[in-house]
């Protein structure tokens, strides 16, 4: 008797011997027995299914063979900036050749579904592209499919560019299905496969929660997640799209000099939100600190687009602030005095000054909405736009009304707080910072009031509002003051809310905590009627509207406190993901925004420190706003 050939696959399980070594389907067929597991095959008129068992072998005939559908899918790729004639070169000849030749791209269909019969994924239908039209801002490829019935539903497109340089996708259309269209949003960068031979996946716009995913593309979902992680090691590189966390040691560039050292925000020490990885080195003489470039890595989905960058781009952004900062120091007599009169400060928005060389191209685009440039014979001058509420009225901000809606509609409408308890008392350590007590006493505030409640109505009715800037700016008093040309207080601001639904600004206490042997300093300013003490109380709105601003420029309630939810949700949830879907349109370009901003904006040296009063520590200063920071984030990225 004949044995059958025993495969290898299957050495080590139970195996047993066959009364025959082939098996009868009809039509003058024989199948032999290679294999032990089910199998699948075709004759002219049945499809078979061979079931084995130790006793009997059958062949079970299925329905017989569905026709095919033809399906042709449409792949629209964004053509870019400068058209094709921007990409000459040898590489661009190979891919027209390509194109022509219809081996540009190759697109893959993926069943939704596993084979009901293996359980195994189904065979993905490939097919490769042709292009069919071209304008100045799009290519269309075409590719033709025969989708068998029993192939089911679409649940994604696996994508393989074999042009040499990156293409990107903004979607693809499948048409022929008798449900209708099935359309593939891609909105995406696809690597040449000669720099990573990794297919790109692009599941359909049908939205799944995990455990609803489909067998077919559930392994897919998997693996996606996994590239978007990455490993964590090594420097990133342009085409990548990998998120991962990092804390801000890119601000400081210690091997510059001493005084470009910046401490590492993230931590016990300063707690701050997390950035995307970059892994560049780190600085020779601070191990703790990442080297700086001139370009840093952000995913290539979350970069720019060609146009945004045109008119956004890290080199011009740079280019533009620094030469922009410097004009303006030049119009002013003496740049460490500040403007010498108020006249100055209008001369901006109405004589200009002389438009840097070297920006003349760019800050039409750049800025619009802050400067204008204007040709004036043979002069490019620079404007500033004049604000609106200045322009109807120039002394707006001398007025309380103004300085109170400030609190609500300007720059950071979110630190004025209810006034809950009374008296006012700092947390700081006594010992360190002086009398916990404020200035503002109950009957100064009574007296501002003018008989129309006392204080305990006032704080029943919810009518005391505060800004507190008491105990954030206190312990760095005494280090911005070290700093030629500045100086900073700790305040605090109480407004009331008057009946017809305003606020009025009822006292202002400024603080200076001990230092060089002298006792704390305190005052509280009030609106008053004489010369002198109405110039004070103009000089101690001046100092709290900084102090606002700046508490606000730092971004931890915007830009800065996104990113990490940016990272997290590309690292746990699927493009396919309902709440993914949700929230991605949202912070486009936020990322690119935040990594321009390191490099030109809150890095040392850069356009914060030189242009508010905190200086070189602005940054650290607002790792010590705890109640902001435990307020503004979710996810424990601190």
């Amino acid at each position: 008797m004949l044995k059958s050939r025993v495969p290898q696959s299957l050495s080590g399980q139970t195996l047993f011997s066959w009364q025959k070594p082939f098996v009868s389907v009809g039509e003058g067929r024989s199948v032999p027995f290679c294999n032990l597991q089910k199998q699948a095959f075709r004759t002219k008129h049945n499809t078979f299914r061979v079931c084995c068992s130790p006793n009997n072998v059958r062949a079970i005939a299925k329905s017989p063979a569905s026709e095919k559908t033809r399906v042709k899918a449409v792949a629209t790729v964004q053509v870019t900036v400068g058209g094709f004639l921007s990409n000459l070169g040898l590489t661009r000849g190979l891919d027209d050749i390509s194109d022509v030749l219809g081996k540009s791209i190759l697109l893959e269909l993926v069943a939704a579904e596993l084979d009901p019969d293996t359980g195994l994924g189904k065979e993905n239908l490939k097919g490769y592209a042709k292009r069919i039209n071209q304008d100045e801002n799009e290519v269309k490829y075409e590719f033709d499919f025969s989708v068998p019935e029993e192939f089911g539903e679409i649940g994604a497109v696996l994508v393989e560019n074999e042009h040499h340089k990156e293409m990107y996708f903004k979607n693809i259309t499948l048409d022929g299905f008798p449900n209708g269209n099935i359309n593939v949003t891609c909105n995406s960068w696809v690597h040449p496969k000669f720099d990573n031979p990794e297919k790109r996946v692009f599941f359909t716009n049908k939205s799944y929660l995990p455990f609803q995913t489909p067998g077919g593309v559930k392994k897919l979902r998997e693996k996606e997640l996994t590239v978007l992680r990455g490993d964590g090691q090594g420097e990133r590189k342009t085409p990548e799209r990998i998120y991962d966390y990092d804390v801000y040691n890119d601000l400081g560039d210690p091997d510059s000099s001493s005084e470009s050292a910046r401490p590492v925000l993230g931590g016990k020490d300063h707690p701050y939100p997390r950035r995307c990885r970059t892994g560049r080195p780190r600085t020779k003489k601070d191990p703790l600190s990442e080297s700086r470039s001139t370009t840093v890595y952000v995913p290539r989905d979350d970069a720019f687009s060609e146009v945004k960058s045109l008119t956004f781009s890290a080199k011009t952004f740079y280019s533009v602030l620094h030469a922009l900062v410097p004009a303006v120091e030049g119009s002013i007599l003496d740049k460490d005095a500040g403007f010498p009169y108020f006249t100055a400060i209008d001369s901006l928005f109405n004589e200009g000054i002389d438009l840097p060389v070297k920006t003349k191209g760019t800050l039409g685009n750049i800025l619009p909405r802050l400067v204008e440039a204007i040709t004036d014979a043979e002069r490019d001058i620079l404007r500033f736009e004049t604000p609106e509420m200045f322009e109807r009225d120039k002394l707006s901000w001398f007025r309380d009304e103004e300085f109170s809606r400030q609190t609500l509609a300007g720059l950071n409408p979110y630190s004025i707080e209810l006034v809950t308890e009374w008296p006012l008392m700092s947390k700081l350590d006594p010992k360190v910072y002086g009398p916990p007590e404020s200035a503002i006493t109950k009957e100064l505030v009574e007296l501002e009031i003018r008989g129309f409640m006392t204080l305990e109505e006032a704080l029943e009715q919810k009518k005391l509002f505060m800004l507190d800037y008491h105990d954030l700016l206190l312990p760095y008093v005494n280090k911005v003051s070290e700093i030629k040309g500045t100086t900073l207080y700790g305040s605090r601001t109480i407004f009331f809310l008057t009946p017809v639904g305003t606020l009025r600004p009822l006292a202002i206490e400024l603080t200076r905590p001990p230092s060089n042997g002298k006792a704390q300093w305190k005052q509280v300013f009030t609106p008053t009627w004489d010369a002198t003490g109405a110039w004070l109380w103009k000089l101690a709105k001046a100092h709290v509207l900084a102090h606002d601003s700046d508490c606000c420029k730092i971004r931890l309630r915007t830009h800065c406190a996104t990113e990490p939810y940016i990272i997290a949700t590309n690292r746990q949830l699927s493009s396919m993901h309902p709440i993914y879907r949700l929230l991605h349109p949202h912070w486009r370009y936020t990322m690119e925004i935040n990594a321009l901003a390191r490099e030109a904006l809150i890095n040392a040296n850069g356009i914060i420190e030189s242009s508010f009063a905190p200086g070189k520590y602005s940054m650290e200063l607002m790792t010590s706003n705890h109640r902001v920071i435990e307020s503004s984030f979710a996810l424990g990225c601190l």
